[in-house]
């Protein structure tokens, strides 16, 4: 994995809580984990 850079773990983004939102190029995303441990990314 090192030719992609260092992996950020999702328990270090999900610290505070299940949801966190990304500034992107102008919009804003918003990554979810839900009750099942799984990642949703919606605009």
């Amino acid at each position: 994995m090192s030719d992609r850079g260092k992996p950020i773990y999702s328990d270090t983004l999900f610290s505070h809580g299940d949801e966190v939102f990304i500034q992107h190029h102008g919009a804003q995303y918003r990554l979810r984990r839900t009750r099942n441990g799984k990642l949703i990314l919606t605009k």
